[in-house]
């Protein structure tokens, strides 16, 4: 039964996301960052895999990320991905919790690039998408009824 009542929230999600101009401005406002958020780590953790977007990933990571993530070079971009891709689909599927492990991912990116030369405008980016990503967790327990 959750399950029914949760492919029924991602129809009506759908159904407003391609009708976007017909629903009202606070709905509007839920969707364009539940989207994004979805969007953003889908396409960020594929171009992990794939490097269509040409980024040099492994430049924006701090040496203490690669302390911490397993093995070198590939392979940390390869579990950035990974991450990325699952934050992708808890926000699709749980926004209300996926919103609050992409608002944690992006601080954790933002002290990543505190700590590089010259990368603070990123960090100042990072640290707004998180706040973006809390505040769409938290419009989703209005617009969205089924977490877990």
């Amino acid at each position: 039964m959750a399950l029914t009542h949760a492919m029924h929230d991602m129809r009506d999600e759908m159904h407003d996301l391609a009708h976007i101009a017909e629903v009202d401005g606070a709905r509007q406002g839920y969707l364009a960052m539940w989207g994004t958020f979805i969007a953003l780590p889908l396409l960020y953790g594929l171009d992990k895999f794939a490097g269509f977007m040409n980024v040099a990933w492994g430049d924006f990571l701090a040496s203490w990320v690669h302390d911490v993530l397993p093995g070198s070079g590939d392979t940390e971009l390869y579990t950035l991905g990974v991450i990325e891709l699952g934050i992708a689909a808890l926000v699709f599927f749980m926004p209300r919790v996926g919103g609050d492990v992409a608002a944690l991912y992006m601080v954790l990116f933002a002290v990543n690039f505190f700590a590089m030369s010259g990368m603070a405008i990123f960090g100042i980016g990072s640290l707004a998408l998180a706040f973006c990503a809390v505040a769409m967790a938290r419009m989703s327990t209005t617009w969205h009824h089924h977490d877990g």
